[in-house]
C-alpha cells in the first residue's frame, strides 16, 4: 500500500509511513487520534500522533492539499503567523482499491486552541473582544505581506495566551492567495466584511447553543474587527505630515509602532522646498519588536505581549543591579538565570502542561502584584511562586495538548532546557535572588 503513496514532506518523517493510509480518515483506530478541541472545517480533520509530536490531518482533493502545503511554506518565509506544514500525502488507496481521498499534514501549534476552546462554560464580553482584536492583528499582519485570506473567520484561527491578551494564527490557507504587489482597498475591504460576518455567525451560534454571557452582542463584537483592524493598518501605513521643527515627531511615530510590536525596516521622508513641513510614510513593516529583542539578549522564543512583559521584568532587575548598568547581554544572562529559570523549573512536572512557561511567569507577577496590594507589602517572588502553584495554576486545565488521554506529547520540553543545554555555564540556582 506505501508503494502506491506520494509524499511530499517539508522534512523527512519516515513515521508517516506507519500511519494507515490505507483507511478512510474517520475510521482511524483510537490508538493513533489524540483527542484534541478542534476548530468547524468543511473537511474532516484528526489530531494524531506522529514520532512522539502531534499533528493535524485533513483529508481533501490532490489539489487543495499541494496548493494550501505551497501556501503555508510560503508564508512562513514570510514570518507569517500560521501552523507549519509538514506533507501532503496523495495516491491513497483502501484495501479493495479504491481511492481515498488526499491528505495535508501540518503541526499542532503547541498551547493553542480553537475560539470555542478559550472558555469553560459562556463566553465573556472581554474575551470576545481580545478574540477579535488579535485576528484583526493576525489581518493586518497578512495583509501587509500581500495575503488576501477569502475566508477570515475565529474558526479559522488558533490562538495562543499573551500575557493577558491573545495571538492568532492562520490555520486555513485553502483560499488565500499571495500577491507580490500588494493588496489593492477592495481585496482587504473584502477579507474585513467576510470577517465581520463570518464572526457575526459564530458568536450568535454560541448564543442558539447557550455559550454566551449576558450582554454580550454579536453584532457588535462583529463590528469591533473593524475598527481595531482600521487603527492599527493606519497607523502602519498612513503618511503623516509636520512642521519641520516638529522632528521628534519621527522618532514618535517610530517609539509608537514599536510599542504595537513592530518594526521599521525602512521610512520614506519628504520636504517641501522652503523645509516647513516634512512627510514621513514607515516602509517594510515587521512585527515582533519586542519579540526579537528578548530573543538576541535571553534565546527566549514568546509571543510578543509575553516578550514586552519579560523585557519590562528584566529591566527592573537592571535597575536593581548597579553593577552591571550598561551591559544588555551580561544582564539579561544573569535574569536568565537567576530568575527566570528556578521559577520555570519550581514548577512541579505534573502541571508543566497547564501553560507555557513565558504565561506562568507573566500570570506569576500579576499573581505577585495583586497579592502585594491585598496584603500592604512587597511579597517576594518565591513566596508569590509557592502561593501561584498552590492557588492558581494547579486549577487550571492543560493547555498544552488538552483534553485527552494521555500521550507521548504530554511531556513538553520547557525552553529553559533548552537553554540549560546550550549554557554551560548556568550554575545552581540562588533564591534568594527571587525577591
Amino acid at each position: 500500500m506505501t508503494n502506491q503513496l506520494t509524499i511530499t514532506a517539508s522534512t523527512v518523517e519516515p513515521a508517516l509511513l506507519e500511519l494507515p493510509w490505507g483507511t478512510p480518515l474517520a475510521d482511524w483506530p483510537n490508538e493513533t487520534i489524540v483527542s484534541l478541541p478542534k476548530g468547524i472545517s468543511r473537511h474532516l480533520v484528526r489530531f494524531v500522533n506522529l514520532s512522539g509530536r502531534v499533528v493535524a490531518v485533513k483529508e481533501t482533493t490532490e489539489a487543495m492539499a499541494r496548493r494550501e502545503y505551497d501556501m503555508l511554506g510560503n508564508l512562513a518565509r514570510l514570518d507569517a503567523p500560521c501552523v507549519d506544514r509538514v506533507a501532503v500525502i496523495a495516491g491513497r488507496r483502501d484495501a479493495d482499491g479504491e481511492p481515498l481521498p488526499a491528505a495535508l499534514v501540518t503541526a499542532h501549534l503547541k498551547f493553542s486552541l480553537p475560539y470555542r476552546a478559550l472558555f469553560t462554560q459562556v463566553l465573556r464580553p472581554d474575551t470576545a473582544t481580545r478574540l477579535v482584536d488579535a485576528l484583526a492583528v493576525l489581518l493586518v499582519r497578512l495583509h501587509n505581506v500581500g495575503f488576501f485570506w477569502g475566508d477570515v473567520s475565529l474558526s479559522n484561527t488558533l490562538f495562543r495566551r499573551d500575557a493577558g491578551a491573545f495571538a492568532a494564527y492562520l490555520v486555513d490557507a485553502e483560499t488565500g492567495e499571495l500577491h507580490e504587489a500588494g493588496l489593492t482597498p477592495g481585496q482587504r475591504a473584502h477579507d474585513l466584511d467576510v470577517a465581520r460576518t463570518n464572526i457575526a455567525g459564530e458568536i450568535m451560534d454560541l448564543e442558539a447553543g447557550g455559550r454566551l454571557d449576558r450582554g454580550v452582542d454579536a453584532i457588535e463584537i462583529a463590528d469591533g474587527i473593524m475598527s481595531a483592524y482600521a487603527s492599527l493598518w493606519r497607523e502602519l501605513t498612513e503618511i503623516e505630515t509636520f512642521d519641520a521643527a516638529e522632528a521628534w515627531r519621527i522618532t514618535e511615530r517610530v517609539e509608537r509602532l514599536n510599542e504595537l510590536g513592530f518594526d521599521i525596516g525602512e521610512m520614506s521622508m519628504s520636504a517641501t522646498v522652503d523645509g516647513a513641513r516634512v512627510s514621513i510614510q514607515p516602509k517594510v513593516v515587521d512585527a515582533g519588536h519586542h519579540q526579537r529583542r528578548l530573543l538576541r539578549l535571553t534565546g527566549l522564543d514568546v509571543e510578543e505581549n509575553q516578550a514586552r512583559r519579560l523585557l519590562n521584568d528584566l529591566d527592573d532587575f537592571r535597575a536593581r543591579r548597579t553593577r552591571l548598568e550598561g551591559d544588555e547581554e551580561m544582564i539579561a544572562h544573569e535574569w536568565v538565570t537567576r530568575v527566570f529559570e528556578p521559577v520555570v523549573r519550581a514548577i512541579p512536572f505534573e502541571l508543566r502542561a497547564k501553560l507555557e512557561p513565558a504565561e506562568v511567569f507573566h500570570q506569576l507577577l500579576e499573581h505577585r502584584w495583586y497579592a502585594s496590594q491585598a496584603q500592604g507589602r512587597s511579597i517576594p517572588l518565591a513566596e508569590a511562586l509557592t502561593s501561584y502553584i498552590d492557588n492558581v495554576l494547579r486549577f487550571r486545565r492543560d493547555e498544552a495538548t488538552v483534553m485527552g488521554p494521555p500521550t507521548d506529547t504530554m511531556a513538553i520540553p520547557l525552553v529553559t532546557d533548552v537553554i540549560a543545554t546550550r549554557s554551560p555555564s548556568i550554575g545552581p540556582i540562588d533564591w534568594r535572588d527571587l525577591v
